[in-house]
C-alpha cells in the first residue's frame, strides 16, 4: 500500500527530483483530474495545489513518486469534486463536459485510458457518487490497487469493490444495455461519417435522411449553462429529437463546421446563431445514441488549442 506522507523540509536535490518527477508525470495527473471533475479548468487549478502543497517536501523520501502523486491528486480532486456537483444541482440545464484535446493528457497507450477519457464516457460519468467515480475512475483507468483507493475514498477496500460493481452497473443502465456486457465501439470514421451526414441532413432540413441515422430512443443535450439559449431539458426520442432539429433549422443557418477530435474522437465545431457550439455522438451499432450539443462559451475556450481532425 502507498503511504502518503508529508515529507521533511526540502533538500536541493530533493526539489530537484520532485520537479523532474512531477514534469514527467503531469500530464498523467491532468488526465487524472479531468475524469474526475470534468472540467480541465478544475483539473488544472487541481494539479496546481498539489504541486503547491509537494514542492517544500523532501522528494527523496518518496520511494513510488508516480502512486504517490495519483493518490494526491486524487483526494485533491475528490474534495473539488464534491463541491462541484453541489454547484452543478443549480446549473442551468444539463451539463456537459468540457471537451479537451486527449494530446494533452499524454499517450492513450491503452483501451481503458482511451475509453475512460471519451465523451459519452464523461457524460456517463456524472451519474456517479464522488466516491463511486473516484474508484471507478483510479481502477478501470489506472489500474491503482484496492488498497491505495481505499486510502483515497476513505473506506476499506472491499467497500471499493462494491463501489466499482455499483459503478459498473450505473453506466451500463446509462448506456442502455446489459450490466457486464461489452461496449459497443465504434471507429473514428464511423464517427466522422455520421457527424457529416448529421449535419447535411439538419442543414437541409432532410428530416428522413436523419431519421436513418438516430437511434429510437436517441437523447440530444444541450449545454447553455444560461450563457446562450439552449433546451433546458433532454429531447427524448426518434421523433422529438426530429422536430427540435427541424426547428432549429428553420430558424438559424448553421454556418461554417469543421471536424475537430475531442476527447480521442471526431467532434463537429460549428457556428449557430452568431456563436459558436460543439457537437459530439455517442454511436451505438451505427445509429447516434445520444447527441452532445455543448453552447456554454465558458467551456468553449479551448476549441482554437484542438487540431482539425486528421491534420
Amino acid at each position: 500500500m502507498t503511504q502518503v506522507r508529508t515529507p521533511a523540509v526540502s533538500t536541493t536535490a530533493g526539489r530537484e527530483e520532485f520537479l523532474a518527477d512531477f514534469q514527467q508525470y503531469r500530464p498523467l495527473l491532468l488526465g487524472l483530474a479531468y475524469r474526475l471533475l470534468g472540467s480541465m479548468w478544475d483539473a488544472e487549478d487541481t494539479v496546481q495545489d498539489a504541486y503547491l502543497r509537494l514542492a517544500g517536501t523532501d522528494w527523496c523520501q518518496v520511494q513510488q513518486p508516480r502512486a504517490y502523486l495519483i493518490t494526491v491528486v486524487s483526494r485533491l480532486a475528490l474534495d473539488r469534486l464534491r463541491s462541484a456537483q453541489v454547484r452543478r444541482e443549480d446549473y442551468t440545464g444539463p451539463w456537459l463536459p468540457e471537451p479537451i484535446d486527449t494530446a494533452s493528457l499524454g499517450p492513450l497507450d491503452t483501451a481503458e485510458l482511451r475509453d475512460s477519457v471519451s465523451y459519452a464516457t464523461m457524460h456517463m460519468l456524472e451519474r456517479l457518487s464522488p466516491p463511486q467515480r473516484a474508484v471507478f475512475v483510479l481502477r478501470e483507468a489506472f489500474g491503482v490497487p484496492y488498497e491505495d483507493i481505499a486510502s483515497v475514498v476513505g473506506v476499506p477496500p472491499a467497500n471499493c469493490r462494491q463501489l466499482l460493481l455499483r459503478a459498473r452497473r450505473r453506466l451500463a443502465d446509462g448506456a442502455r444495455r446489459p450490466a457486464g456486457s461489452a461496449p459497443a465501439s465504434s471507429t473514428p470514421e464511423e464517427h466522422s461519417r455520421l457527424l457529416v451526414s448529421f449535419l447535411d441532413a439538419a442543414r437541409t432540413g432532410d428530416l428522413q435522411a436523419l431519421n436513418g441515422l438516430l437511434a429510437d430512443d436517441v437523447v440530444a443535450w444541450n449545454d447553455g449553462g444560461g450563457r446562450v439559449r439552449a433546451a433546458r431539458r433532454p429531447i427524448t426520442g426518434r421523433q422529438q429529437v426530429l422536430a427540435f432539429v427541424a426547428g432549429l433549422a428553420g430558424r438559424y443557418d448553421i454556418g461554417e463546421a469543421r471536424l475537430v477530435e475531442v476527447n480521442g474522437h471526431p467532434a463537429l465545431h460549428t457556428h449557430l446563431a452568431g456563436g459558436e457550439q460543439l457537437v459530439a455522438l455517442r454511436v451505438v451499432e451505427g445509429r447516434i445514441q445520444e447527441i452532445y450539443a455543448l453552447l456554454n462559451p465558458d467551456k468553449l475556450g479551448r476549441l482554437a488549442e484542438i487540431a482539425t481532425a486528421g491534420g
